[in-house]
């Protein structure tokens, strides 16, 4: 049943993606979905709009945006060549980027200029799901010719104006709906999740189970952050916050990583200088997050630099962990490798835009919550492996406590309780007390007829008639070389006779016939003072029935 819903799961992810390919970006046969080259020209502070728009020759087209360092900037698409209508209306999609205020002047065909500004909070009216922004295009009869961005404050840690694209209305309701079901499933599946495994610790205190909750919380403020939904729950957030939330989220994100490895592998695995090593990086990738919060809008690309190391820090801990694991013999090896694989490439492929080396991509920027979900399910079936082991290692603990502890209690030959044991549950029981001092007659015989393997068999066999003949709540103990030692209540007495009977009547190896001498005794067993007293009257009970030929049985009250 578990196994079906988690494929159920999988194909409603699969579906996800599937659904969220048919809206890439590859160009429709009417234009939109078409990308639109930009190009960039620093802000002097005295510059013509209507003039810039009308010459796109001005502008840098070759020199990659982020080598421009930060500042006010001009930016203009290639030629537009479209038009806006009321029945289909247009977008122009980009994305999200740190910046203070932007400024959109939309030239068409008839010459005229729409402008669109923001305000104080930025791009933040025009976020979608999937963290990208959508400027609509006012309908007009003429087309749109070109577009001139102004963007204020840019902090050009990736770019000045990237991923800018035509759209409609509709293809953006189907990319939103997508993301939307995409960050529900991820949201769900954390919040069921954290309830599961809280729960778990809760009854079982594992510090790797309220790691993963804590680890499924922040990774669910990261998707709340990155997706864009924290613009549509709260109108207000001024874009730059969303996006020094969405660092910190993922710094904090880092750091319960790295304890959640920490905790999660057997303590076998575990060098000193790896674990200080990963406790370093756990407390040194959240506080890069919070120095981006803190201190972003400052110099936000050395801090974006401090942030990425720690991120590589934090990879490289997979590496000495997978190696101690492999050397250790680690059970959970294989499913580290797996749960993390994802996160690993796709952590390296960000780290790797951040340095410029590959480019900027809506689907890489919004793959991290798909890695995040398969790593979630895999550490989820991980955790419950994890119990299954830690549950098998306290039941072998169990069991061999619970030998040790017959071991110490009983004698190894015959079963029964050893002196130790017996005397240890034999004083202190309430009410009066018969004790019976049973001895096999002529043993040493026994032993020269049988030999000792033939006397150990003899000794088994006696002591399970012993067993079997008394009744359930009675002690039974060997507490010398053939010598027994029975007790119980005297409320429900031991018969002398009927006990001497079944002792002849055991079959014994080679039919030898096997007879015992009883000496009994009753009295109080209060304390260690009582039981001296008590087993010195049966023990004369005893040299009596020995005395009177054997196979016999004589009973005292003990002298006062």
């Amino acid at each position: 049943m578990v196994v079906s819903r988690f494929l159920r799961l999988l194909a409603l992810i699969g579906a996800c993606i599937a659904l969220s390919g048919t809206i890439g970006p590859a160009q429709a046969q009417d234009g939109r979905g078409r990308a639109l080259p930009t190009c960039v020209l620093r802000d002097s502070g005295a510059m013509d709009p209507a003039e810039l728009i009308r010459h796109p020759e001005r502008f840098d087209c070759t020199t990659p945006q982020y080598k421009l360092g930060a500042g006010d900037f001009w930016a203009i698409t290639g030629p537009v060549d479209v038009v806006s209508t009321v029945e289909k209306p247009l977008r122009i999609n980009f994305a999200s980027l740190w910046q203070r205020q932007l400024s959109a002047r939309l030239l068409y065909a008839d010459g005229s200029i729409h402008t669109y500004r923001t305000d104080a909070r930025g791009i933040t009216p025009l976020i979608q799901l999937g963290a990208l922004a959508a400027l609509p295009v006012p309908p007009s009869k003429a087309k749109v010719v070109r577009i001139l961005w102004h963007v204020e404050g840019a902090a050009n840690v990736r770019g000045i104006l990237l991923g800018a694209e035509l759209s409609d209305a509709q293809r953006n309701a189907a990319t939103n709906l997508a993301m939307a079901v995409l960050y529900a499933c991820f949201g769900g599946m954390c919040l069921a999740l954290i309830v599961y495994n809280f729960s778990l610790w809760c009854a079982m205190r594992y510090r790797f189970q309220l790691h993963y909750c804590v680890l499924l919380a922040v990774l669910m403020g990261y998707a709340l952050s990155s997706s864009g939904a924290m613009a549509w729950l709260y109108p207000n957030i001024v874009n730059n916050d969303r996006l020094r939330f969405n660092y910190l989220f993922l710094g904090l994100a880092g750091g319960a990583t790295a304890l959640f490895t920490l905790s999660f592998f057997e303590m076998k695995i575990r060098s000193r200088r790896l674990d200080q090593y990963t406790r370093m990086i756990a407390a040194a990738v959240p506080i890069s997050g919070l120095i981006v919060f803190l201190f972003g809008a400052i110099n936000l690309r050395l801090a974006d630099m401090v942030y990425t190391l720690a991120i590589l820090g934090l990879i490289s801990i997979v590496v000495p962990t997978l190696w101690q694991a492999w050397r250790q013999g680690s059970h959970f090896l294989w499913l580290f490798s797996i749960a993390w694989s994802a996160p690993i490439v796709l952590a390296l492929m960000r780290i790797l835009a951040n340095l410029h080396l590959l480019p900027w991509s809506f689907w890489l920027d919004n793959s991290t919550v798909v890695s995040m979900m398969f790593e979630a399910l895999v550490s989820a079936l991980a955790v419950a492996y994890r119990i299954k082991s830690l549950r098998e290692e306290r039941d072998e603990a169990i069991t061999r406590e619970v030998l040790a502890r017959r071991l110490a209690d009983t004698d190894p030959l015959t079963g029964l309780l050893n002196r130790r044991a017996f005397l240890a549950q034999a004083l202190g029981r309430p009410g009066e007390q018969q004790l019976l001092i049973v001895d096999i007659d002529h043993f040493k015989r026994v032993n020269e007829t049988l030999g000792h393997d033939g006397g150990d068999e003899v000794l088994r066999l006696f002591a399970r008639t012993l067993r079997t003949a008394t009744p359930a709540d009675a002690l039974v103990a060997r507490i010398g070389g053939e010598e027994f030692a029975l007790l119980t209540n005297t409320a429900a007495p031991i018969d002398l006779d009927p006990l001497l009977s079944k002792l002849r009547q055991t079959r014994m190896p080679f039919d030898l016939k096997v007879t015992a001498s009883i000496g009994a005794c009753t009295g109080l067993l209060a304390d260690d003072r009582d039981w001296k007293a008590l087993y010195r009257a049966a023990d004369i009970a005893l040299f009596e029935a020995k005395s009177a030929g054997r196979d016999r049985a004589r009973a005292r009250r003990e002298a006062a």
